[in-house]
């Protein structure tokens, strides 16, 4: 059970890490003399760079809201799993911290398909996905399998 519960924590942690990197770092997009995120767009000119900010409408807006949003029910629900560890009852399940899990999961999935459906619009054609915007579809599922191993979980003394 120990086993069980430390590769599920593990599991949680890394989905966290991957939104932490996905929202902060500047790479959802890249070209050879750009690159743009959430927060602001940089191009590479022959004497430097200048960057941005991202304020080109609503659907950025909403994107930078979900991703945070994301991350902020991802932390309560790793909160909610240890304070559910030590109180709840011996074959109860962890269905608040899965909950909060399962929607930190529809939160990212709902910016980044945002993002892929408007940053055509916003970004030079010749730019692809960058690694950001990568990390950011990895971390949805992982965010939705350990809410589902969550919500299936039973505490055990």
């Amino acid at each position: 059970m120990l086993l069980l519960l430390l590769g599920i924590i593990l599991l949680h942690i890394a989905a966290l890490v991957l939104l932490f990197v996905s929202t902060i770092v500047s790479v959802w997009t890249s070209g050879e003399t750009s690159t743009s995120d959430l927060w602001k767009n940089c191009t590479i000119h022959t004497g430097g760079h200048a960057c941005s900010p991202a304020s080109t409408g609503e659907w950025i807006q909403a994107v930078q809201a979900l991703m945070i949003l994301s991350i902020i029910f991802s932390c309560l629900s790793l909160f909610l799993f240890f304070c559910q560890l030590f109180t709840l009852q011996k074959g109860g399940r962890f269905f608040l911290t899965g909950a909060f899990q399962i929607l930190a999961s529809l939160f990212v999935m709902s910016g980044a398909i945002i993002y892929t459906v408007m940053s055509p619009e916003w970004v030079p054609e010749k730019n692809t996905f960058g690694y950001s915007y990568i990390l950011a579809w990895v971390a949805c599922p992982l965010a939705l399998i350990s809410g589902l191993i969550y919500v299936i979980l039973r505490k055990r003394e």
